[in-house]
């Protein structure tokens, strides 16, 4: 057996060897620490995670054999700074995973997840290791710890008990077996889901196929089918038409990423192709192929409430939630409750508002005077744009030009200038993973570096759908002292600039840049001394008050006035403009707050199950038996049992049958459907969300209230601004998030800012 000595010296000696072969093995000598893309090949993460497992491992035991007592040093704080080169890996891979998921990457992460997971499982089942951190825990108060370092003894401590370090041999081997499945099929749905996405394309060739659409969105649409290799002969050739019979211009490609998608369902007067891409985006996943994910969320689903009946809890609602802001489910159904019955109200009122356009519709001929004449989900986006224009003379092809992403960006960067003193500026000739990506230097005011930002903000079809921030690197202390400042991205999918055309976003994309910034500065203005707890390491539902609080800046005239400009003239937006933008911020409102809730709601729902087998009577019942011994499921909802079905043999659920009986028995209106149905919810079968969609919700509460103070003292008032930025900002997850935010604040959150906000009230 090799001593621990004879390992460490061993390990050495093959990062000495390595280091010019794997990137990983050693310090990168790049600007800012920037992971050196150009120089990682998909070949080297799977030995730089075999060889990091290998090192951490060894650096757990050098804890455990410590003959010292455990203190947070020895043991907390070692911890915290083991795993350099794993952490190194991952932060490139799994971000990688997700904005350029080549068929190769895919193929690495299949071989990585199960290692990775196996990797966390020996060390979170390790009960050596396990006492030493229970020691550490036991006399947290009494150690003369700080805040920030309970915090961070806490969150190891519950990470062993959330992995099970307290069952027996058998319940940690069936954990262990658990843990491998989840990670695999949560890998195998986003995978689906991301092929289920590129592989529908509606192609078009002629004048009443492209009816409505302005020129923005076609010429985007020629692009597409550019990059498609599309041209008009073949166009002609797919279609079965002759060639001279494309319209000039054509032919255009729509897709269901939402830069092409929702722009086609906002402005296509074509009715029936609006449905054909609405039935083609709502049932991803649902289509019978070998990308269909039914089979994968009744399994995910399966495991998640096994795992937490293993660790004593009736189901992964009440597992997941007991170290959130809510605590229990009860908490959660009943606040969504309350918006959702708010939310629906306000969208039949909008329902009516559309159908009386579409009356007139019929009435002059445009639509067919019969029963299938009546608003349904794929009519929304294109009669809401229409009342829009109706009550607000708002149109919003004749706002985007002053929406142009460099501007809208520069908007975004002057904001938190305003507000918190930081620069930004972009620097050139640094390592970048693909050519979209623009990098950033993001400094205080007395220019010391707080960290590096990159923008990666076009879609492809490497790039999961959605936008998000993400790190490469996390802020923490190194053991030396030195504050070793993150690198972080951005990552969205905007509309992507035409030839020779500008990327000119929609409002909503213009508030989803400001929203993922706000992340971003939560990232990058963190000051903690341990990476666990720095940046956006703090509670699900918690974490996006930064990112919705930013949103508040996007449309005040202030700050239209400052970055919102014609990208062709330079004019500034005309108070004309803004003043309509403005009136129509609550517009459609009951749909979007529907929707939200609606799939908050469907979240909550599966994982408020006991099982995933029920009654053969159960309107959800599939046609497929359940295994012999299996026990019914029921739901709790507001704390009260609701079973699922009476009598009979039992059956496994039918997913699209659960979240028809679910959404029905919530009172989703005909109209909507949830902003993610089942198949293709990426937020809660694959990205961490799970029992977890409502914060948006949550957080939106505390985002409104902040907002209202910054609203009262001015939405560039100093002192406000530093006391968020002291209290939220640079604090991470250090402290309880109540006590965060009342220390900013001064008192509790109004839990009826949120209604306030969106005019629902």
């Amino acid at each position: 057996m090799m001593t621990r000595q004879l390992l460490f010296t061993g390990i050495a000696l093959i990062m000495v060897s390595c280091s010019n072969i794997n990137p990983f093995f050693g310090e990168w000598d790049t600007p800012y620490g920037i992971p050196p893309f150009e120089e990682i090949s998909d070949k080297d993460y799977l030995r730089a995670v075999k060889f990091g497992i290998h090192q951490q491992a060894a650096e757990v035991d050098a804890i455990i054999a410590k003959d010292a007592e455990p203190d947070f040093e020895n043991t907390i704080a070692a911890y915290e700074h083991s795993g350099k080169i794993l952490d190194r890996t991952c932060g490139v891979l799994f971000n990688l995973a997700e904005s350029d998921a080549t068929p190769s990457l895919q193929k690495v992460m299949g071989k990585v997840i199960p290692l990775l997971t196996e990797h966390s499982d020996n060390i979170f089942m390790n009960p050596y290791f396990f006492e030493r951190v229970r020691k550490v825990y036991d006399t947290r108060y009494d150690a003369g710890l700080t805040g920030e370092q309970i915090k961070v003894t806490e969150k190891l401590y519950n990470q062993f008990l959330s992995n099970g370090v307290s069952l027996d041999a058998a319940g940690q081997a069936r954990m262990r077996e658990i843990n491998r499945a989840l990670a695999e099929l949560e890998q195998d749905f986003g995978n689906n889901l991301l092929s289920e996405t590129n592989a529908f394309s509606l192609l078009l060739t002629d004048s009443v196929e492209i009816a409505g659409l302005p020129d923005q969105v076609l010429h985007s649409a020629e692009e597409e089918a550019r990059a498609a290799g599309i041209s008009p002969r073949d166009a002609a050739r797919l279609k079965g038409i002759s060639e001279d019979t494309v319209a000039p211009g054509g032919p255009w490609v729509f897709t269901l990423h939402n830069a092409s998608y929702v722009p086609f369902m906002t402005y296509s007067s074509n009715r029936a192709l609006r449905e054909k891409m609405f039935k083609a985006y709502s049932s991803r996943g649902n289509n019978g192929n070998d990308r269909d994910n039914k089979d994968i969320v009744v399994k995910i689903i399966a495991l998640r409430i096994e795992k937490a009946r293993l660790l004593g809890y009736d189901t992964p609602a009440e597992f997941i939630l007991s170290d959130k802001m809510a605590g229990t489910p009860a908490a959660v159904d009943s606040f969504l409750d309350r918006i959702f019955r708010s939310g629906v109200a306000r969208a039949g009122e909008e329902v009516a508002d559309m159908q009386a356009i579409m009356d007139s519709d019929i009435a002059s001929g445009i639509l067919p005077d019969d029963s299938t004449s009546v608003i349904r989900p794929w009519d929304w986006a294109y009669y809401a744009e229409r009342v829009r224009l109706g009550k607000y003379a708002l149109d919003e092809t004749a706002v985007k030009p002053y929406f142009r992403m460099e501007n809208v960006r520069n908007g975004v960067f002057e904001v938190a200038h305003r507000l918190y003193g930081v620069n930004i500026e972009k620097i050139d000739s640094v390592p970048s993973y693909h050519p979209d990506v623009e990098t950033f230097r993001v400094s205080d005011a007395d220019s010391s570096l707080l960290g590096i930002l990159m923008t990666d903000y076009y879609p492809r079809n490497t790039k999961r759908g959605g936008a998000w921030m993400t790190n490469f690197r996390n802020q923490e202390i190194s053991e030396d002292g030195e504050d070793i400042r993150p690198v972080i991205a951005n990552v969205a999918n905007f509309t992507k600039p035409a030839a020779g055309q500008p990327s000119l976003l929609t409002l909503d994309e213009t508030a989803t840049m400001f929203h993922e910034f706000g992340h971003a500065l939560h990232g990058l203005l963190t000051k903690c001394t341990y990476k666990d707890v720095s940046g956006t390491g703090v509670a699900r539902d918690f974490v996006e008050l930064p990112s919705q609080l930013n949103e508040n800046w996007a449309f005040q005239p202030e700050v239209l006035s400052m970055y919102a400009r014609h990208y062709e003239t330079g004019e500034t937006i005309p108070d004309s403009l803004v003043t309509k933008i403005r009136q129509s911020g609550k517009f459609n409102q009951g749909f979007m707050t529907t929707e939200l809730a609606a799939a908050s709601i469907l979240d909550m729902r599966w994982h408020e199950l006991t099982s995933v087998y029920v009654p053969a009577d159960s309107p959800y019942a599939s046609s497929v038996p359940a295994p012999e011994g299996a026990e019914p499921a029921y739901l709790k909802v507001n704390g009260r049992k609701m079973p699922t079905g009476t009598s009979g043999e039992l059956r496994v659920i039918d997913p699209v049958k659960f979240e028809e009986c679910m959404m029905k028995d919530a009172g989703l209106i005909d109209e909507i459907i949830p902003r993610y149905r089942t198949t293709y919810f990426n937020h809660i079968f694959k990205s961490g969300y799970n029992a977890g969609y409502y914060s948006y919700l949550w957080a939106e509460v505390l985002d409104k209230d902040a907002f209202e103070l910054f609203m009262k003292k001015g939405i560039f008032d100093r002192k406000t601004a530093m006391s968020y930025l002291r209290n939220i900002l640079e604090k991470g997850g250090s402290e309880d998030p109540m006590v965060l935010y009342r220390n900013f604040r001064g008192a509790a959150p109004d839990p009826d800012a949120l209604l306030r906000a969106r005019g629902l009230e």
